[in-house]
Formats: C-alpha cells, structure tokens, sequence
C-alpha cells in the first residue's frame, strides 16, 4: 500500500500570514479537487477555531470531507498571537489556557475523524530556566495525553527549531516523548525544521523508527518538494525501509503573501505522487 498524501490548510488561511485567504469549505473542496487523500487542519479561525464551531456545524464539515472523498489526516494548534498557548510559558495562566485548548483541539480533531494532533511543546522565556520550562512543557504533554486516550487519538511531537527553543532536535522531541511514558505520544518531524539545523530528514527517519507517526513535508522556506534542494526520493525510501504507515503532510507556501495555494499544492502533489506510488 503506498503512503497517503495529506496537505497542511496554513497557506489558505489566515494564519499567521493574513492573505490569500479561504473559507474551510473551499479549501477541503480545492485539496480533494488536486488529488490528496488527507487534510491537515489547523485550529484557527476562519478555519476551525474550536470555539466558533458548535456540533452542529462540526457535523457540516465532516459531511463536507465525505462527500469530497477526503479524510482528515491530523490537526494542529495555532500557538503565538495574543493568547499565546505557551505549554512552557512562566505565567500560569497562560499554560493552563494552552492545556485547555489542546484539549479542544483534541475533541474537534475526534468529531472530524482525525487521528492525529501535533504536540508544540512551546518555547522558553527569557528569566525562565530551560529545565523549568521543559518540565512545564512535559506537564503540560501528560494532561494532554490522558484527554487524547479518552478521544481515541494520538500527540506526536515536534522538534521545531526554526520557531521555537525548547524542543528542536530529533533527540528533543524523544526525551520528551519517553520522559511522558504514554502510548498514545508519538514523533513527527518537519524536513524544514531539519533543513534549518542543517541535518538530514532521513536520519530523523532511522532514528525516530517505529515511534514516527506523522511527517511534514517541505523544502527549506516552505517551498513544494521539488522545488529545492531536498532529497524527497532518498526520504520515501528511508519511510518505506521503517515500514512508515502515516501521512506525508505538505505544508509549505504560509510563510509569505506572494503564493498562489492551489499552484503551490499542486506541485508539491505532482511530484510526490509518482515517488509515493512506486512498488
């Protein structure tokens, strides 16, 4: 069975870049339109706030990826802006509505069909010890965990360097994961957050093993596969020799104004399809 391909909703929302801008329901009918068999929801409006979206129209949406013939593969927070979501953050406040709104995340994730919700594990404060913060951060995942069993779905966690300073390595993301002890806390790693470190994606591949549950695909500056320097052909295979079952997720093309989403996906689709397809 080959892998199954997914795309991140960044680029057609309005996080963190304002424009080009979608509504959720163009967007799942455009990702179903190109090919992908999955979609990675981020929770932010005008996309899936948890707080904007009642039962009622959480039931539209799942109706909506049905009928398009499209599953959602993942969900990830929103973290930054004004409320912040820092797990790690030295105000109490603000970790406590970061757990809470995991936990919404988590719910919305279950009602869509989703698997899958990605564990930012947030960034140190200046006058706040690393250890303080990691342990705050590792607190905060073991709340998380206990609501995601009850809702059938699995945190992965991700090394994110590039945005953040607490967790931004391979080895990062499985300290955290291990020191938690929960079997629904997975890994996933992100080929930009690799490139950023100068490392190698498929290194992360070997190391991560049977513990990767989920893969974001990119070039470095969120540019397609294909369009850079990446050895996508060298990742699919290091995937196939682990036996990897999950979503290759592409998310690329949110970090600037100047892109057109669906050219973007398109590509990005056009050439892993063929290397995710081979026997």
């Amino acid at each position: 069975m080959s892998m199954k391909l997914s795309l991140n909703t960044w680029m057609y929302s309005s996080f963190p870049v304002w424009v080009p801008a979608y509504t959720l329901d163009e967007t799942i009918k455009r990702i179903a339109g190109i090919g992908y068999d999955g979609i990675e929801i981020g929770a932010a409006a005008p996309h899936a706030y948890p707080a904007h979206l009642n039962k009622e129209r959480r039931k539209e949406i799942k109706k909506l990826l049905d009928d398009s013939g499209i599953a959602v593969s993942s969900m990830l927070p929103a973290p930054g802006g004004g409320p912040g979501f820092n797990v790690a953050s030295p105000l109490v406040e603000e970790r406590q509505e970061a757990v809470d709104q995991y936990k919404k995340v988590i719910e919305l994730c279950s009602d869509l069909g989703g698997p899958t919700v990605m564990y930012i594990a947030g960034w140190q404060i200046y006058g706040t010890p690393r250890i303080q913060a990691w342990n705050w951060s590792r607190e905060a995942l073991s709340k998380i965990a206990k609501t995601a069993a009850d809702f059938g779905v699995m945190l992965v966690v991700e090394p994110t360097p590039t945005d953040s300073n607490l967790v931004e390595s391979c080895d990062d993301a499985i300290e955290m994961m291990e020191q938690v002890g929960a079997k629904n806390v997975g890994l996933m790693f992100d080929t930009q957050h690799a490139y950023y470190r100068n490392e190698v994606p498929t290194d992360y591949v070997y190391r991560m093993d049977k513990d990767l549950r989920h893969v974001h695909l990119s070039e470095f500056g969120r540019l397609p596969p294909g369009a850079g320097r990446g050895d996508f052909v060298g990742l699919v295979a290091a995937l196939r020799k682990i036996e990897y079952k999950g979503y290759l997720t592409m998310e690329i093309g949110f970090n600037r104004r100047d892109v057109e989403p669906d050219l973007v996906a398109r590509q990005a689709y056009d050439y892993l399809k063929p290397l995710v397809s081979k026997k």
